[in-house]
């Protein structure tokens, strides 16, 4: 499924203090609103075209805790949702539950939107999956509960691999190069035995990131880049190896058109969101012929010797904190997310919240490359001024130049670093 992952930059007109919540037995850490009559819960579309099921679910059982609970919701789209948000959040007729996509929970926490939660009172949040846990989570509190979640996997064509020998997926990365080496001449340099898009930095920090790099690292309470350390970059290295070596696309381009250059049957190989795959073998794309038949998912092995680290999309749901039924809020949320709305958002092809659920999806052929590639992840820092490194797209920037040759990966990781220390601090 694919949206569109930003940043939130700030809340318009909106400066408010975390309120505090005290104690209670419910899902939230106080007692706020335990007598409210109404429940306002914004979700996306997804929920309301994908599985309205699960939505009525978590209703019929608050409702069935609280008789005469009057529950509605509203559905927005990913790109307008943020502005109606950030606009219904200066007033006092604030929403009691949010979709947040997880780069966009930085900018709210950040701002004392979102009431602190009491994790542990939701259903698996101790085996939360790291990267949406992260994304929840500000200055050692809770801010939101992950909902699902989607990774990053390695698609090929089977038939242009098996015209150059290669029969079986790759195990380790030297595998997967010598096995490219091969399609790459086959096919000749018109051809991308890899196409992966210079700017997409989602596959570019997995190398930093597997390579024991990061982007910028906390300490002291101070956030400072990191890209320039030595870790950093050799998986700039690598990806610029790859990029050299297997991409013969244009290097200015991101990933937003990926499936569709991998359905005209210009490329081999791609690194991209598990939906992509699919997407690209969807009959208004697929100009190869039944693709859907010549393209296989396998977990993409890392230089490391170790699966590569993946970023994980996914949404998360927040309480805002100027609603007057925090206690039923999360009662919901725990209702729509907990072990029984998480059973039913797997059979939707969603991957799960959490690690106990995830590993039963390895055991289902259909389920289990995405799912072993989940289980390893890496999230943006959870910096203040995070969301403004984003607007500004430093890494894109970045990786554009490195995969272009104007500048050196070293001079590159650099000029990136003192972009990013002006601003990643600021809130």
């Amino acid at each position: 499924m694919k949206r569109k992952l930003v940043a939130a930059i700030g809340i318009a007109g909106m400066m408010v203090s975390i309120a505090a919540c005290g104690g209670g037995d419910d899902k939230n850490e106080g007692s706020k609103g335990t007598d409210a009559k109404e429940l306002t819960v914004w979700l996306t579309v997804d929920a309301q075209n994908n599985w309205p099921d699960l939505v009525k679910a978590a209703d019929d059982a608050v409702v069935k805790k609280h008789p005469g609970l009057k529950i509605k919701h509203e559905y927005y789209g990913w790109p307008d949702k943020n502005t109606k948000l950030d606009a219904v959040l200066a007033t006092d007729k604030s929403p009691d539950v949010v979709e947040m996509g997880n780069t966009e929970m930085l900018g709210y926490m950040v701002k004392g939107a979102f009431a602190p939660l009491d994790a542990s009172k939701f259903d698996n949040s101790s085996g939360w999956l790291d990267g949406l846990k992260a994304s929840v989570t500000y200055e050692d509190k809770t801010y939101g509960v992950p909902y699902y979640a989607g990774g990053r996997v390695a698609n090929w064509r089977k038939d242009v691999f098996a015209q150059s020998g290669v029969k079986t997926t790759p195990k380790t990365y030297q595998e997967l190069l010598s096995d490219l080496d091969k399609v790459q001449k086959k096919q000749g340099d018109k051809f991308s035995a890899w196409y992966q898009p210079s700017r997409d930095w989602y596959a570019a920090m997995s190398f930093v990131y597997d390579a024991g790099g990061s982007i910028a690292k906390e300490e002291g309470g101070q956030w400072k880049a990191n890209l320039s350390s030595p870790e950093s970059l050799k998986g700039l290295n690598d990806y610029k190896a790859v990029l050299d070596k297997y991409m013969h696309g244009d290097k200015t381009k991101d990933e937003a058109d990926r499936p569709i250059v991998y359905g005209q049957g210009k490329s081999g190989m791609i690194f991209a969101a598990a939906w992509e795959g699919a997407t690209a073998a969807d009959p208004k794309n697929d100009k190869v012929g039944k693709l859907a038949d010549k393209v296989e998912n396998f977990v993409m092995p890392g230089p490391s010797g170790k699966n590569m680290p993946v970023f994980l999309g996914g949404s998360d749901l927040a309480v805002p904190v100027k609603s007057k039924a925090q206690a039923i809020a999360a009662e919901w949320i725990n209702a729509f997310t907990g072990s029984t709305g998480q059973k039913g958002l797997i059979a939707k092809g969603n991957l799960p919240n959490n690690k106990t659920d995830l590993a039963t999806l390895k055991n289902d052929p259909k389920t289990a490359v995405p799912a072993t590639a989940a289980e390893s992840s890496w999230f943006v820092p959870m910096a203040p001024g995070w969301g403004q490194v984003e607007k500004a797209q430093v890494l894109q920037t970045m990786l554009q130049s490195i995969g272009t040759g104007k500048k050196s990966v070293e001079a590159a990781a650099k000029d990136a670093d003192a972009a990013i220390d002006k601003v990643i601090n600021t809130k």
